[in-house]
């Protein structure tokens, strides 16, 4: 594999050569020219408003009620742009420096790099919009600190950070759906892709309040559809965020790139019992103030008030000096798992530590930090009945989000023409660990700048030839997907999709989780394959297609997560080094770290599908870094 869309020369001037030489679209001509978008994230508003607002006819879809629903509002903690508002030593180079270090040396330095470019851009183009970033006494925007670096750079919105940049996005798309520029289906869910002549040129979407199955055609198909998290069950994502989107694409002709580099966030609330469908998430700026600790003694399970500090064990102040509880969130995680598996954890079977404000309460005072994170104190306080501002909260890491995606080049697209993918759908950026206050740059970087440059150079050389609405192609797709969903309902078995989608996740989570060994991996490699084969003889759908059917929704995506997950244990068994979030038992340092192999693994794992029941193919795309030269990573 190769990325032959990154133009050559000094990185720092790639993106404007890019830009220079991408073809375009004169003003009158892109009103006869018709984009998909699939998602109204981060990623997808701000793709949509964006390519409406330059005269293109936008499709979008969402299955949700409303597009200010999309899983991005419920980012809380920031978002990274190189600004230097501090003087404190930011620029684009650290940033770019930061990114590619914080992801072990597993991204691309060219779109690391315009990532770092563009995220200046952002912040102006989000304050234009009026979301109300955090300001300090001089009237400057106000940053914080993530993991990971050691500048400030992270702008907020208190704790409600991807709430107010989605609603800015969300008021430019709202503003073009008004001006007729953008034709809206909110809960509409893609269930295949259309490819005819080698090219993407449109979807199959089933209405889910009617049951509806239709397909909708377009010169190109954008998906910005979010992460695969979801395959674990218990994560921090939305219950209906899925990969059906990327999924379909996938067995379409796109590559799936690197699906085993999933990130697993440190600052969760911890899980409460089995009955429990999803986890909820603790803003990563949580760690500016707050303290890690876990008893010195195990099985010490006295009230924390009662521990002294010299009974606490402030572990990764301990281990990591220079950044301490701001290390990122790969290292925090294996750190909790360490300490707790130990048997130092606290709170119910030892799965949690604490993250202590007292010391912060006390120097800055209660308002202070009820300013800074009020709201996320009160939303701990309502899961959980206690109150952080008397007792620690009590955190453990959890699945958050999928560095793996499908696979694409500098101009966003992947291995099917006049598909792309932004956002999180897609691989590019992060590496194998995304750095906190990323993935809202990342979705707002794709969907404001660099998307609307590099599709314009597609359409442009690419004819305008419409489908016709009778092509045998879109029938044949039709009844493919109708059949999918009729065997679903008629299998009529005695288990839920819960019940299989648990199961699996709990799988997943042991064998494929924060540890990795070879010998969980082919546990789950055989397991998975007899988990799919029960599933087709016992799932239980009630009623019809043809109706809103919350179950067949669920069963029909879990089709595609069987699938994945065999993927996923493919590529992390496949990859016998540890790095960022991908850690194999098999691979660590003397005092416990990930132990990369660049000599062997420096590369993205772009895999493709080959067919029902066959095994997948791996191509290999080599990275090369010139600029950022791999280390071991070192937070200490």
């Amino acid at each position: 594999m190769a990325d032959t869309k990154a133009p050559a020369g000094p990185i720092e001037g790639r993106w404007d050569q890019r830009r220079f030489e991408a073809r375009l679209v004169n003003p009158a001509n892109r009103r006869g020219r018709t984009v998909i978008v699939v998602g109204t994230g981060l990623a997808g508003g701000a793709a949509g408003a964006t390519l409406a607002e330059q005269g293109y006819r936008v499709v979008q879809f969402c299955f949700q009620d409303s597009p200010r629903r999309a899983h991005s509002i419920a980012a809380q903690g920031g978002i990274n742009a190189a600004k230097n508002y501090r003087n404190d030593g930011d620029s684009i180079r650290r940033l770019f420096y930061d990114t590619v270090k914080g992801g072990d040396f597993r991204a691309r330095e060219s779109n690391v790099h315009r990532l770092a470019q563009v995220s200046v851009e952002i912040i102006d183009q989000c304050v234009a919009q009026g979301v109300p970033f955090a300001r300090e006494y001089g009237g400057l925007l106000d940053t914080r600190s993530f993991g990971g670096v050691q500048v400030s750079r992270t702008f907020y919105a208190r704790g409600q950070t991807g709430q107010q940049l989605l609603l800015g996005a969300y008021q430019a798309l709202s503003r073009q759906i008004a001006a007729g520029n953008v034709e809206m289906h909110a809960r509409t869910e893609m269930l295949d892709l259309l490819v005819v002549d080698g090219r993407a040129r449109g979807i199959v979407a089933r209405d889910l309040v009617t049951g509806q199955v239709r397909t909708h055609l377009a010169d190109a198909v954008v998906l910005a559809t979010g992460g695969y998290g979801n395959v674990f069950h218990l994560s921090t994502n939305a219950k209906n965020s899925n990969a059906t989107a990327i999924w379909r694409a996938h067995r379409r002709g796109a590559l799936f790139a690197n699906p085993c580099f999933t990130q697993i966030h440190p600052t969760c609330i911890p899980r409460s019992g089995d009955h429990q469908a999803k986890l909820t998430l603790m803003s990563e700026s949580l760690r500016n103030d707050g303290r890690i600790w876990v008893p010195r003694r195990p099985g010490d399970t006295r009230p924390p008030a009662q521990i002294s500090a010299a009974e606490r064990d402030y572990y990764l102040e301990r281990m990591y000096p220079s950044f301490g509880n701001l290390v990122p969130r790969d290292i925090a995680s294996r750190a909790a798992k360490v300490v707790c598996d130990e048997g130092r954890g606290v709170g119910p079977g030892g799965q949690g530590v604490y993250l202590d404000f007292a010391d912060a309460i006390e120097r800055l005072g209660r308002e202070a930090v009820a300013a800074r994170y009020g709201n996320l104190f009160e939303m701990y306080q309502r899961i959980t009945a206690e109150d952080p501002y008397q007792v620690p909260m009590r955190i453990y890491p959890a699945i958050h989000y999928t560095m793996g995606g499908l696979w694409v080049d500098y101009d966003l697209q992947t291995t099917v023409p006049g598909l792309f993918a932004i956002g999180e759908a897609n691989f590019s950026d992060h590496g194998a660990n995304r750095l906190g206050a990323s993935a809202l740059m990342q979705g707002l970087a794709d969907g404001y700048f660099v998307l609307p440059a590099t599709l314009a150079d597609y359409l442009a050389r690419t004819p305008g030839a419409p489908v016709a609405a009778d092509h045998p192609q879109i029938a044949e797709l039709e009844a493919e997907v109708a059949d999918r969903l009729n065997l679903l309902l008629a299998v009529d078995g005695d288990r839920t999709p819960e019940s299989f989608h648990r199961e699996l996740g709990e799988l997943l989570w042991n064998e494929c989780g924060m540890a990795r060994s070879e010998a969980g991996l082919r546990r789950a490699l055989e397991r998975i394959p007899q988990l799919r084969a029960e599933f087709w003889r016992r799932i239980k759908v009630p009623g019809v297609g043809e109706e809103f059917n919350q179950t067949l929704e669920k069963a029909n995506r879990l089709v595609d997560y069987f699938e994945l997950a065999e993927l996923m244990c493919l590529d992390a068994l496949h990859r016998t080094e540890s790095c960022g979030g991908h850690f194999r038992v098999e691979s660590q340092t003397a005092d416990g770290e990930a132990a990369r192999d660049d000599e062997a693994f420096a590369y993205v794992a772009a895999w493709e599908f080959a067919g029902p029941g066959r095994p997948p193919v791996l191509h290999r795309e080599q990275l090369a870094f010139e600029h950022v030269h791999p280390t071991q990573r070192s937070y200490a």
